[in-house]
């Protein structure tokens, strides 16, 4: 049943959401080159919340929430590679980022869709959002945001005036983003592949990574941004060093908001009387890998 209670409200979320991406966009790529008459940065903002409003108009009129994770990361594909033709020719700081977010994107998207396809094309979070026009509209343009604020080093990076030249920084951001990215990697396959075993249904992983962290997949998308800000390091001055909020926002996004709180709460329901879950929990390390203890 379509209800809209609290349009005023969502809608004022919405107009919030979109002035605070723009202006972060204007700040921190005005030192960027230009297109269009403003900042590359500018247009890659408007782009992505561009995106997430027209994919919002079939999910609206259908009520599904099937396309969303996978609009987010077409969102991602589509500003950065606006970037990188608006900005071209790019040097090789720009291309290695640009290709960091093209291979994480298509790969977190295409795992992202075939896991809310093996659950019958929903996503539980959404079942009181999307029959809320007003509400469902504030995710997608909340979504726009997101994406926005995580690739911002990329993008300032890919559109920078004065290109630096390679040196420490690069190698190190790139270092701890392939060993994040690995690490996010494998903790999405060992849970897949424990989940698909019907002998494990209705019990939690305690194997591989997942026996050093209770979230080690949230660990490496935190640390793969933290790398990409890195790389991004000697183009900074400026307004641009607002990107630094990039894995600030990340990291409190999955650790407090709708990552890390909400998995352990539906833990605390499914689990909550069993000792074993609560000795798991007891010498497994909530995020950074780290043997466990006793």
């Amino acid at each position: 049943m379509t209800t809209y209670k609290n349009a005023p409200r969502n809608l004022i979320v919405a107009a919030v959401a979109t002035g605070l991406g723009m202006g972060f966009a204007w700040l921190a790529g005005g030192n960027g080159v230009h297109a269009f008459g403003t900042s590359v940065f500018v247009v890659c903002a408007a782009f992505a919340f561009l995106i997430n409003w027209m994919a919002f108009v079939p999910a609206a009129i259908a009520q599904s929430d099937k396309f969303y994770d996978l609009t987010g990361s077409i969102t991602f594909l589509s500003i950065v590679g606006a970037a990188c033709w608006l900005s071209a020719p790019l040097d090789l700081r720009a291309i290695v980022l640009a290709a960091m977010v093209a291979i994480w994107a298509t790969r977190l998207g295409l795992f992202l869709f075939r896991r809310i396809g093996a659950s019958g094309g929903t996503d539980a979070r959404f079942e009181k959002i999307k029959i809320n026009p007003p509400r469902f509209f504030s995710v997608w343009t909340i979504q726009a945001l997101w994406t926005i604020f995580t690739a911002s080093s990329a993008i300032v990076v890919i559109s920078a005036a004065d290109p630096a030249p390679i040196g420490v920084f690069f190698w190190t951001g790139s270092v701890i983003w392939l060993a994040a990215f690995l690490i996010e990697v494998i903790a999405d396959h060992q849970k897949s592949v424990f989940r698909a075993d019907p002998a494990n249904a209705d019990r939690f992983i305690t194997t591989g990574l997942w026996s050093w962290s209770q979230h080690p997949n949230y660990f490496g998308e935190i640390m793969m941004w933290v790398g990409a800000v890195v790389i991004a390091l000697p183009l900074l001055s400026g307004w641009s060093w607002l990107v630094l909020a990039s894995p600030l926002l990340i990291a409190l996004l999955l650790t407090r908001v709708s990552g890390i709180n909400m998995l352990d709460a539906a833990g605390q329901r499914k689990w909550g009387d069993d000792p074993d879950y609560h000795a798991y929990r007891h010498r497994t390390s909530v995020l950074i890998p780290m043997p466990p203890h006793a």
